[in-house]
Parts: structure tokens; sequence; C-alpha cells
């Protein structure tokens, strides 16, 4: 058989027009290697992984500043488009807690609070991240990613974990906030935290949540983040703590799935925008391509690392044009899809089909999913994001390197997201040839 689909793939290595389409498009490429056992694997690999991929986009959605339904959106069509041009036979891609400070950061003040205003911001921004992406991966440009050093990137990391935390926070105590900035949002924060504003049972509910996604980690073949939030959907619906108590929850989603619409903005909102999508192209193109190198390693399957990024820029394409938003590569669902057995990208395929079956027969299965509990799920991806022990073992190797961190890490708490990935790039530019070689721990 392997003889077969061998000498399938050198004939249309002898055309030229398929050879072209075999080498942009890697997933024909797997199509052809297919092997019928993984059929099976892939199938339920794609239903837990769905069971992971509903909430997990509805809460990025939410902490991207758009409605929760855009993150659906924001899973479907990028993973169809990842399945076709991403080298990667079993990365999964949507939307990603690393890039929901940038976006939140550039969608909430343009848009006014105008939800239609800021799901074409995101969109564009979508688009805009896979044109660099897609430009960058074609112009062979992998290697740009070195100029953020290691400590570096953990500084700007860092700060946008703590811009995420003080963007949840309020949803996880039941309460919101119309301070702008983080030193302004944490002040706001702490007075109504000891004014009392919150909603005591909101609280407990968010923390429970928080507590055991948190608890389960220690466990990986257990999908926490669905184990915790299914708990807390039951919990206020069984006791209708949204009626009783005032505990939000995130109500029906609409039915249907989204037309292929090109998002239009307004000319004084291009700036904002562009630069915007730049900086979720760095950071998702940063993501992307150590997680694959890690699953490409383990597998020990070659991956393209050029041809990685036009597929993550495809599917960038693809989330800008169906009202998406910026996706990434996921360092939390792709362990879920290896774990269950995944052994191709048919996983995200069938996670794909199984969301939008979803929306079109069941959108209302969701309306008693709390928003704190939404909260709950971005908060501790937040703090994944938080880099402690390698920042102090650079301290004890390269003091300069550290405060290099440190500086990166306040320009993107206290300047906010944009300003401090630009303040990151440009501080990259300006160190010395040798930063971020730093001995390898023994």
């Amino acid at each position: 058989m392997a003889d077969i689909e061998a000498g399938r793939i050198h004939r249309l290595s002898e055309d030229g027009k398929e050879s072209v389409w075999i080498r942009w498009l890697p997933g024909l490429r797997f199509l052809l290697k297919y092997e019928r056992s993984w059929l099976r694997h892939d199938i339920v690999a794609g239903l837990v992984l769905t069971a992971m991929l509903v909430p997990v986009g509805v809460a990025y959605a939410e902490a991207s500043g758009v409605p929760g339904i855009y993150g659906l959106y924001a899973t479907i069509f990028p993973l169809l488009a990842y399945a076709l041009f991403g080298p990667s036979r079993i990365l999964i891609l949507g939307p990603d807690s690393s890039l929901a400070a940038v976006i939140f950061a550039v969608v909430l003040p343009l848009s006014g609070g105008d939800p239609n205003r800021a799901v074409a911001l995101a969109g564009m921004m979508a688009l805009v991240s896979g044109v660099v992406c897609i430009v960058a991966g074609m112009a062979r440009l992998g290697f740009v990613i070195e100029l953020l050093s290691k400590p570096i990137r953990y500084g700007y990391m860092n700060g946008i974990a703590l811009t995420v935390l003080l963007s949840q926070l309020p949803k996880l105590f039941g309460f919101s906030i119309s301070a702008e900035g983080p030193i302004r949002r944490f002040w706001a924060i702490v007075q109504a935290v000891f004014g009392g504003k919150f909603n005591g049972v909101t609280l407990a509910i968010g923390m429970s949540t928080l507590v055991l996604i948190m608890f389960l980690k220690r466990y990986p073949r257990i999908p926490g983040v669905l184990v915790a939030v299914v708990a807390a959907t039951i919990v206020v619906a069984a006791f209708d703590l949204g009626a009783r108590s005032g505990v939000s929850v995130l109500g029906p989603l609409p039915q249907g799935l989204p037309k292929l619409t090109i998002p239009f903005i307004d000319a004084a909102s291009i700036s904002q925008v562009l630069i915007g999508g730049v900086a979720v192209a760095l950071i998702s193109i940063a993501d992307t391509s150590v997680l694959s190198r890690t699953y490409a390693a383990r597998t020990g399957v070659h991956v393209n690392p050029n041809q990685e990024m036009v597929g993550l820029g495809a599917a960038n394409l693809a989330a800008g044009l169906f009202q998406g938003f910026p996706i990434s590569s996921s360092s939390s669902r792709t362990p879920v899809a290896e774990a269950a057995g995944a052994r191709s990208q048919l996983t995200g395929v069938v996670g794909a089909v199984a969301i939008a079956l979803l929306l079109l027969l069941a959108p209302s299965l969701l309306q008693y999913l709390p928003n704190t509990a939404l909260a709950a799920v971005v908060i501790s991806s937040a703090i994944g994001l938080i880099e402690v022990a390698d920042l102090q073992r650079i301290y004890r190797i390269q003091r300069w390197e550290f405060w290099l961190s440190m500086v990166c890490f306040a320009g993107v708490s206290v300047l906010g997201a944009i300003p401090g990935i630009a303040m990151a790039i440009w501080l990259s530019l300006l160190g010395p040839a040798d930063r971020g070689r730093l001995p390898v721990a023994a």
C-alpha cells in the first residue's frame, strides 16, 4: 500500500501543475498518504477536541472584545484552512489568550462599544495578520522571529498575561468597569472589590471553576476546561442562578453559520488596525514556530517553517473573511488532540464540522454557561503564559538580559499591549549581537 501511494505522489510530482498544488497544499499530500486505520482515531479525537474548542473559543472572543459567537466562527474556518495549507500533521489553531490583549487593545477604543464595529475591526486585523504571515512565509523570513530573544519574549508575554488578567477579573467578580489602561483598570478593580460591588455567587462559581481547571492541569488526559465549564453550567441551570442571584450567562447563540464577508473599517482606524495586525502576526508566528518544531521533533515529521507561516496566514485570512478575528496555534488544545489519539489534520476538520453542526442544530445548548466561568478559562490560560523560573535562571546568568525583560514587561503593563510590543521590537533591534545566546542550563 505504501509503495502504491508513493507511486501516486511521484506521478503527481511529474506533472507541473499538480506538483505546485502538492507543494502549496500539504493537506493534499497527507490525504494521499492517509491510512484507513487513522480514521477512527481522528474522528474520536476530533469529537473530544470539540468539547474544548467551544468554551475556549467563546471565552477568548469575549476577552478579545467581540461577542462570544465569533470565537466559534474564528475556530471553524481556520481549522479547515490550516488542514489544507498547514504542514503540521497535528497542530490545532484557533483563538488564543496570547493574542486577546492585543486584539482588545485595538478593538475596544476604536469600536466605541458597537459590537458590529468591533467584529469588523477584529476581522480586518485577522486579514492583516494573514497577509503578513503569508508574505513572510513566501519570502522565507522565518529568521526574523529570532530578533525577539527569549528574555524579550518573556517580558512582553508576562505583560500580556497581566493585561489579560486585569481585563477578566471584573467578569470573575461579577461587575463591570469603564476605566482604560492597565493602571487605571487595576485601581478601579480594587475600589470595586473593597466597595462591595461584586456578586458573591458569581465570584464563588468563577473561583471554583478556576481552581478546578488549575487542579486538573496535573492530569493532562482529563479535559479540565471542559469538566469545569460543564460543572459550572449545570449548577447555574439547576438552581436558576441567572434569575435568582444575578449570575450573568452567555444566553442562546445565533443559529447558522457566517457568510463570506469583507470587513470594512473607516480610514481613521486603518493605522491602528495595521499596527495591531502586524503585532498579532509576530506573536502568532513566534508561538506557532516553537509549538510546531516541538511536535515535529516528537512525531519525527519534518515541518517546513516557511510553509508553517503560510498555513498560519491562510487560517487568519479564513478567520477574517468569515467574521472571525486573529488566531494562532494552541499550546493547550494541541496536547488534547494528541492525547485523544489524533493522527492527522482530519482531527481539526472533525472539530470544525462538529461546531458547525452545533450552531445549526443546537445553538441554545450553551445558554446557561456563566460568563464568570468563561473568565476563569481565560485567566487560567493567562496564568500559563507567565514565565518565572527561566527568568530566574537568566537573572543568575545574564543580568542585562533580565532587566531588558523587565523593561519589556513594564512597557506592556503600563503603556498597553501595542506600544509595549513595539518597544520590545525596538529594543531587539538595538540590543547587542550576542543577545539571547544564553548558556544551556545544566
